[in-house]
């Protein structure tokens, strides 16, 4: 599949879609079905409007190598879907562009190097346990455990200790039901190009309007209690607090520090609950590849729980991970706006335009997975990763702008699974997996529910 820009550049066929809205009934009736079809009907490089809106759906492992890393700088977060975001995350590392971004980068990065994750693995386990003395109550009653609903309670307490040295316990379901209710409306308000501020005096602006207020008060909150207590808690928070610019010597503002804390705290518990909510039904739903995570926990773990030093050896354990991310990307779409004319597989992409791609769509391109619907963990073998193009998977993203979490993520994911799968053996009630409802993240339909078990 050819990048280079060409002088006999074809048009990107495509959903006709009707006129004036283009494909947005066919978006909103089942966006993952919408997706899946367009690639699989029209190619590698397909054309389609969703209302006023040209795009252009990359589906090719070269062609996200095009977006994504050999001319990034063409392909910008000017587009609708991040105007929309920046309501509730603002200008934090998910959003924002250019130098700033780069800078506010710089800053993050610290609190991601190998060394600091590895001090965290303790601490994960810990609260891990918790889980675990709640799941042998409901195993010895043969109860029903909400799985997301426990891996997002988990995931939020982890991430508030290892970013900002702050027990979330008690904003649990405040965080977790505004950002319920601002995700559904945000994506409703994409598929419909609502594009105006929520200011109406309507049920559902005000919603809106309350949700964000909601979790602006908990990360204000905070920032003010650590500015209250001054000094270095060796936690992102005091870096972002701390560090002053090279240039002006100025250090971060309240707001400044809101849209970084809020894009952490979102983006670093919401897509980690999701992976492990889907690992758990895999899991279920496949009892053989069950079998061989457990063998691998018995013989590298025995009765004990998992410690950063044991993760060179949780091999398997960290493919199924690895797997669950190819078949369930949390971040399951993503958009760019076209800046200047370019090619990619000898389609003209116009300036103006936008492309998507999708984590979804590339994870399933048969020339590169064979039988792509299939769980299968086996597939990320050392072996078979190193034959596999770069970017035909790509769970967090890739190039300058892959997830600045992502390494975090991978170890925290594995630990719990690890600490969890050890002595648990959750069960489908009914032997099927949840439909996959595709919000900002791609979460099952419903809290999959399944009857807890003790191995």
């Amino acid at each position: 599949m050819t990048t280079a820009v060409s002088t006999t550049l074809r048009q990107a066929p495509g959903p006709r879609g009707t006129p004036l809205i283009g494909v947005i009934p066919a978006i909103r009736r089942d966006t993952l079905s919408f997706l899946m079809a367009t690639f699989r009907t029209y190619g590698d490089v397909a054309h389609y409007r969703i209302g006023p809106l040209n795009s252009y759906l990359i589906s090719h492992p070269d062609g996200l190598r095009r977006i994504l890393q050999e001319h990034v700088r063409n392909y910008t977060k000017d587009h609708v879907s991040y105007s929309i975001l920046r309501r509730v995350a603002g200008n934090g590392l998910v959003t924002s562009q250019g130098d700033f971004w780069l800078r506010q980068r710089r800053l993050a990065q610290p609190a991601f190097h190998r060394q600091r994750i590895a001090a965290l693995g303790e601490m994960i386990v810990a609260r891990s346990e918790s889980v675990a003395e709640r799941w042998a109550q409901a195993a010895a009653a043969a109860s029903i455990v909400t799985i997301g609903e426990e891996m997002m309670g988990l995931t939020l307490q982890i991430v508030g200790n290892a970013l900002f040295g702050t027990d979330m316990h008690a904003e649990l379901a405040g965080v977790h039901d505004n950002f319920n209710l601002l995700s559904k409306q945000l994506v409703e308000r994409f598929r419909t190009m609502n594009l105006l501020p929520p200011l109406l005096p309507t049920r559902y602006d005000r919603a809106w309007r309350h949700a964000t207020a909601a979790l602006d008060r908990v990360v204000y909150s905070i920032i003010a209690q650590r500015r209250s207590q001054g000094g270095d808690h060796g936690d992102l928070l005091s870096m972002l607090m701390l560090t002053e610019d090279a240039d002006t010597g100025e250090r971060m503002d309240d707001t400044q520090l809101r849209d970084e804390i809020l894009t952490m705290l979102v983006a670093g518990h919401e897509t980690t609950a999701t992976t492990l909510t889907w690992a758990w039904g895999l899991l279920a739903a496949h009892p053989e590849i069950a079998a061989k995570l457990q063998a691998e926990l018995d013989t590298v773990l025995g009765a004990r729980a998992p410690t950063m030093a044991d993760l060179p050896n949780l091999r398997y354990t960290r493919m199924v991970i690895d797997e669950v991310l190819r078949l369930y990307p949390p971040i399951y779409i993503l958009s760019r706006k076209v800046i200047a004319d370019d090619a990619i597989g000898g389609y003209r992409i116009p300036a103006g335009s936008a492309t998507d791609f999708s984590p979804y769509v590339t994870h399933r391109h048969p020339a590169f997975w064979d039988d792509p619907e299939r769980f299968d963990p086996e597939r990320f073998t050392p072996e078979r990763v190193a034959t596999r193009h770069k970017f035909a998977y790509i769970p967090f993203s890739s190039g300058p702008r892959m997830c600045i979490g992502n390494s975090f993520a991978l170890t925290e994911a594995t630990l719990i699974l690890a600490h969890l799968a050890r002595r648990f053996a959750p069960a489908l009630p009914d032997g099927k997996l949840p439909a996959a409802l595709p919000l900002i993240t791609l979460r099952p339909a419903g809290d999959m529910a399944m009857r807890m078990a003790l191995r």
